[in-house]
């Protein structure tokens, strides 16, 4: 009884975690701009597809394929969706990994209606083989399915509707030449701003009902990291606080307050951020390999070159050479250490 009884309770324990993950998705979502004029930021790209947009509506066709790139967080989803509302079309998304084989990708692409948007986030880690079906796909809007194999073997091609593909992603590096060279528009997002997370921070004021000062949004963005998504995380945490502390409003010392709870520093550095920088400086000027880091920290090497490396190396914490990373005098003060014993000096560093 007792194992049957813990079954149970592990799979309530599961629902309520689903529960929970899928209610902060949802959450998520409405936070969203659903249109050009509610985005903020990012001007020469939303001014970019504004045009796109406009010219493909003028010549009664889809626009052409659009691969946003950059750093997690920064809008990439979010205009996939404005451009297929821009447009008045239908938004089929999908993921990279999800497309493990051709016949995954060919049902999607059957399915497409003129106009259509198909989105692929991570289209950095769709397969090889699967990518060579998205060539055609996209050039000549059809597929050449090999039926049967050997003697008997046939290709039956197949005609697509025209439709326009949009692939996000926060490793360019990683597609293939011919593959980035079918998109029409390269379009790089980069880091807000802290004037403009306070433009999209005040705006999920509203939607969330939380009651703010400018310098309360001010503190949060400047911990932000430059990251929209960051940003709209923190807000929810210290609207949860201020529920629980019964603030009508929420004041800087009380943002500061739940910021400090999440280990958040006025540099926006989180606790994993710490932690591959009191790995840098144990090292004491060395380059220390990404594997080292990795190991070193209990996390995955995507999740540190994707997630934490981009912010400590744009804020000139972290150096990066073809040794590998190293501590900047600006990281060791971070930690509170002195430059002069945790940093090499010299010339060598990029040896």
């Amino acid at each position: 009884m007792e194992e049957i009884r813990s079954v149970f309770q592990r799979a309530a324990a599961a629902d309520a975690e689903s529960a929970v993950a899928g209610a902060e998705r949802e959450l998520e979502n409405s936070l969203r701009p659903r249109t050009f004029s509610e985005f903020v930021g990012q001007a020469r790209v939303v001014e970019n597809l504004r045009v796109a947009i406009t010219a493909a509506k003028v010549r009664r066709e889809p626009p052409d394929h659009v691969l946003f790139s950059g750093p997690p967080g920064l809008g990439k989803t979010s205009l996939a969706k404005i451009v297929a509302a821009e447009l008045g079309s239908t938004l089929h998304s999908t993921t990279g990994p999800a497309l493990e084989r051709a016949r995954d990708l060919v049902g999607i692409l059957t399915h497409l209606k003129r106009g259509d948007v198909l989105f692929i986030d991570e289209i950095h880690r769709v397969p090889a083989a699967v990518e060579e079906y998205l060539y055609t796909a996209m050039e000549d809007f059809a597929v050449d399915l090999t039926l049967e194999q050997g003697a008997n073997a046939r290709v039956l091609k197949l005609e697509l509707a025209p439709f326009t593909l949009i692939g996000a992603t926060t490793r360019e590096g990683l597609l293939s030449a011919p593959f980035r060279g079918r998109f029409g528009h390269l379009e790089r997002l980069d880091a807000y701003p802290t004037e403009e997370l306070v433009e999209i921070l005040a705006r999920s004021a509203r939607i969330l009902a939380v009651k703010a000062s400018t310098d309360a949004l001010g503190a949060i963005a400047e911990r932000s990291r430059g990251t929209p998504r960051v940003a709209n995380r923190f807000l929810r945490r210290v609207r949860d606080l201020a529920l629980v502390a019964k603030k009508k409003s929420v004041d800087v010392e009380l943002a500061l307050e739940a910021l400090a709870r999440l280990g958040v520093d006025a540099r926006g550095l989180e606790e994993m951020d710490r932690r591959i920088l009191r790995c840098l400086a144990d090292a004491r000027g060395e380059p220390v390999g990404l594997k080292t880091i990795a190991a070193a920290v209990g996390e995955s090497e995507d999740t540190i070159e994707e997630v934490f490396e981009p912010h400590l190396l744009r804020t000139g914490l972290v150096l990066k050479t073809a040794r590998g990373r190293t501590l900047a005098e600006l990281g060791a003060r971070a930690l509170g250490l002195d430059p002069k014993h945790v940093v090499r000096s010299g010339g060598d560093l990029f040896a």
